[in-house]
Formats: C-alpha cells, sequence, structure tokens
C-alpha cells in the first residue's frame, strides 16, 4: 500500500476539539491521506517447468519449439522484401550465378554387384586371381569357390521342398538372368536340390560377369520353395 501524505488546507477546514478537563479549545490541522492509484505491476502466475506435470511439460516443449527464435516459427524459405531486393544483397553472396549444376551418375564401383550390368569379356583376358576373388565372394551369399582343372568355378546349392519347386527356381533364376547374356549350368538333382555353377569358359576361369549374375541370383525370392519344418506336437 502507497504511504498517505499530508494535505495543505484551509483554516476553515480545520477541526476543534475540546478537552473536557481544562475546558480548552484547541484546533489541530485535519490529516488528510491522498489516495493515490495503486499502480502495482499484477501478479503473474509463473511456474517453473520442472513443477509442471509430464503432459504440460510436453505441451509447452512443443510450443517453445514451434515458435523459435520469433513469433512466425519457421515456414522455410520465404520471398525476399523489397527492401531487401533494393539493398542488392544477392550480389553480396559468395559463388556465382552462373555456375552448372550436374547430375552426376554414380559409377560402377560405387554400385552393387546386383545393379551393375554385364560386360564382354575379351578372349585375350585373364581369369580373375584367387585373392580377387575371395574378396568378391563376400559380396554374395551362400556361393563358394571351387578350384577345379578348368579353373575356378562358382557353386551354390538349394534344397527345395519337391521336384516341382525345383522346376520353378530355375524358371525364376532364368527370368532375372536373362538379360545378362551370363547364364550357370543349372541341375536339378534327385530328390530335391538345385545346383548351380558360373565362370566363364572363354577365359577359363571366373570374371566380374560370374559374380555380377550370382549377386543378381541372391535377390529370387526362395522361402516358398523351401521345406516345410515339422512341428512336433
Amino acid at each position: 500500500m502507497t504511504p498517505c501524505s499530508p494535505l495543505s488546507v484551509p483554516t476553515s477546514a480545520l477541526t476543534t476539539h475540546t478537552n473536557p478537563t481544562s475546558m480548552a479549545t484547541t484546533t489541530a490541522p485535519l490529516s488528510l491521506c491522498r489516495l493515490l492509484p495503486r499502480h502495482s505491476t499484477p501478479r503473474r502466475h509463473l511456474h517453473r517447468v520442472s513443477e509442471l506435470p509430464i503432459s504440460a511439460k510436453s505441451r509447452l516443449g512443443s510450443r517453445i519449439r514451434a515458435t523459435g527464435a520469433d513469433f512466425l516459427g519457421d515456414f522455410g524459405a520465404r520471398d525476399p522484401f523489397p527492401a531487401e531486393i533494393e539493398s542488392g544483397f544477392g550480389e553480396k553472396v559468395l559463388g556465382s550465378g552462373d555456375t552448372e549444376h550436374k547430375i552426376l551418375i554414380p559409377n560402377a564401383s560405387a554400385l552393387s554387384l546386383a545393379e551393375q550390368q554385364c560386360s564382354p569379356v575379351s578372349l585375350l583376358q585373364a581369369p580373375m586371381p584367387v585373392d580377387d576373388a575371395k574378396a568378391l565372394l563376400k559380396k554374395v551369399v551362400g556361393w563358394r569357390l571351387l578350384e577345379e582343372e578348368d579353373g575356378l568355378k562358382l557353386q551354390c546349392l538349394w534344397k527345395v521342398r519337391d521336384f516341382q519347386c525345383g522346376i520353378e527356381l530355375i524358371n525364376r533364376i532364368f527370368k532375372v538372368i536373362e538379360s545378362t547374356g551370363h547364364f550357370p549350368n543349372l541341375h536339378l538333382e534327385q530328390p530335391n536340390q538345385v545346383r548351380a555353377e558360373l565362370w566363364t569358359s572363354s577365359i577359363g576361369g571366373l570374371s566380374m560377369n560370374d559374380f555380377i549374375v550370382a549377386a543378381k541370383i541372391d535377390q529370387i525370392k526362395t522361402s516358398d520353395l523351401a521345406p516345410r519344418k515339422r512341428v512336433w506336437a
């Protein structure tokens, strides 16, 4: 509450008090309080974030993130204001407006084996060394190296449910690799096994084409052709 300040009043506004014991009359100034308006700041209900419930914290946090540094929030890019255009701010940035942008196509080394295409193999090309073949073998699934008299080969075996599933697997393999022009030797072995062998006979060994075809075959779905597992009660 604001303190009261005495007012200067005329004599007519003075009050008289009579003392009954002394029968004397005294005159005293009237003390009035200046009623000033209260300018106290209204109390705001401020809460600490730690004192709020979890739901209120999450709402408060989302509100702060939404508004950002200003009340506009983050709306991404905007058109420049007229004053910005007049200032020529675009001419002061680093770089050149005549920069040529190109879309670079990834080369073969950046693509996976299954995404690459087979290329013609020259008769004068040497077979792939064993060390290189072992390094590429890690990029295909289920294949193994065979060292035979006519050179290195890739081999893969599949167990299928029955003879009909073996035929279906061979058909799926043919559809996938038909466009490559590089075909494996496929064998349907009794009673429920399919065997595939890959090598480049023209050079007497393995080439990159063999691993490309092996990676494409790896992408074929074979789970529906596998033998059913028995569940014992």
